[in-house]
């Protein structure tokens, strides 16, 4: 968890922007995302270089050459000459991480840094932005990780067209409940920051078999992890490039992360191609009928971004693929034909495995929307018997715009008991967790509230007979007269 003086000098690094006419929020993460990067690459460079130096040998794929020494962080941040800092930096080091991986054509790194432009002009800013990055320790990649959705969340646009960035711990959360495997083809597509696909690359890296052995260090398991496994897509240039960079600060050295404006007609050949979805779809509202995917609008017909997504997702998978995503409440219960076609198409036509019930305050500062999580498997031929649900109250942060850590949390309750989940053990419609029939959410149109199917116990409250009460009231009474006489003998 990111510490109040971490968040200290984050602020104070952002407020250096802003004293310097850098105020665009993206801008400034786009700009302290380069610096980062750089610094990253010289980090490993180092540990390359100890390891090196350990077992007397020189230092196998060296990230710079002899002439880009001075790109290195370890170089350029002692410079006292700060125009000599800008000159590198802008003219040398930029230039190296925009042009890395320009000589693998398919790299999606190289193909999003193509239009980057590095905003930062002033010496005297860049100096201090260098100086005050290197007080921020970010050696350890959890730190990492809080620091950059720290930095997300001041983005000032965040939450307008539907698009809040999803709390990590939610992120971290669905990733465990959907487990994936080192063979896995995962794709999000409305990626965003690609936090996603860090955080099942973090699950996997710490993977082990029955053995204790790093699943990743199985033969070809790697490869797949570094150029097959993660597909991002979203429409946004700059997010792509925030993505990209994300994706091989995490150390995955060729994500497919893609320009696509996912429900589009454009796009529409990917079909069939994922084995796991994992996403947090905009809930925007609507778009423009006419631009829409043939495709998606055969499976259900509306413009409403949030359902179309669900069938996208369905177009996405393979055959026994899997998806965990979150969607809006009105999607479980809302009465319009296309709300329940979509319900219908997920309970009849595929399995919901699960429907996971959000407090409201998931997403605040950004909204105070209710929100759920879905989880089907693809199967074109049903499969639902019944469906498992959960009603989280609490996800271990106040729900308030602060959002401060509390000692509340139904997270570790939800994964083990979506572990252990067991249709007769989990029969009970009081408790938090519990299974409804297919046929009993049919006969509801298939509404999917969790409140529709949750049972209230109601504790019995036992009271004294009426006439004792009465009886205690008229003792008051008379304590209450007695206490105003005795005030009036005093007042003479």
């Amino acid at each position: 968890m990111i510490t109040g003086e971490m968040k200290s000098k984050v602020d104070r690094l952002w407020t250096t922007f802003w004293n310097n006419g850098i105020s665009n929020p993206l801008s400034v993460i786009e700009q302290i995302s380069y610096l980062l990067f750089i610094k990253r690459l010289d980090d490993l460079e180092l540990t390359k270089e100890r390891k090196a130096q350990r077992l007397n040998r020189p230092v196998s794929d060296p990230i710079f050459s002899i002439e880009q020494q001075c790109c290195r962080w370890s170089s350029f941040k002692n410079l006292t000459d700060s125009e000599e800092m800008l000159h590198v930096v802008r003219d040398k080091a930029f230039p190296f991480i925009k042009n890395l991986g320009q000589d693998t054509l398919e790299s999606a790194y190289a193909r999003h840094m193509k239009d980057a432009v590095f905003l930062i002009a002033s010496p005297a800013l860049l100096a201090s932005v260098v100086g005050q990055i290197e007080q921020i320790p970010m050696e350890d990649r959890d730190t990492k990780g809080d620091l950059y959705e720290y930095m997300l969340s001041k983005l000032t646009t965040a939450g307008t067209n539907g698009q809040f960035r999803t709390p990590r711990h939610i992120i971290k959360m669905m990733v465990e409940l959907m487990a994936p495997g080192p063979r896995e083809i995962i794709c999000d597509p409305a990626c965003g920051t690609a936090g996603f696909l860090v955080a099942a690359a973090e699950y996997l890296r710490d993977l082990k078999d029955g053995d204790g052995n790093l699943i990743l260090n199985a033969p070809g398991n790697r490869d797949h992890f570094n150029s097959k496994m993660f597909h991002g897509f979203d429409f946004d240039a700059t997010m792509l490039r925030i993505g990209s960079m994300n994706m091989m600060l995490h150390g995955i050295e060729d994500p497919k992360i893609e320009a696509r404006d996912s429900l589009s007609e454009d796009h529409a050949g990917v079909t069939e191609s994922f084995t796991l979805v994992l996403a947090n779809p905009p809930f925007k509202g609507s778009v423009e009928k006419s631009t829409i995917a043939k495709d998606l609008t055969k499976i259900i017909s509306t413009t409403k971004t949030e359902l179309l997504f669900v069938a996208l997702l369905l177009r996405l998978l393979k055959i026994g693929g899997r998806a965990a995503v979150i969607v809006p409440d009105g999607v479980l219960f809302g009465s319009s034909t296309a709300h329940k076609k979509i319900r219908e198409v997920l309970v009849e036509n595929h399995k919901l495995d699960g429907v996971i019930s959000m407090p409201s305050g998931v997403f605040k500062p950004y909204a105070g929307v209710s929100t759920a999580v879905l989880i089907f498997t693809k199967t074109g031929v049903g499969g639902t018997d019944s469906v498992w649900f959960y009603d989280m109250d609490a996800d271990g942060l106040s729900l308030d715009d602060k959002r401060q850590p509390v000692a509340e949390n139904d997270i570790p309750d939800l994964l083990m008991r979506w572990k252990n989940r067991n249709i007769e053990q989990d029969s009970d419609r009081t408790k938090k967790a519990f299974f409804v029939p297919k046929a009993e959410i049919a006969a509801n149109g298939y509404d999917l509230s969790i409140n529709r199917y949750k049972e209230t116990e109601y504790a019995e409250v036992t009271y004294k007979p009426p006439k004792v009460i009465l009886q205690k009231l008229r003792d008051l009474e008379s304590e209450i007269r007695a206490d105003l006489d005795e005030l009036e003998r005093l007042l003479g």
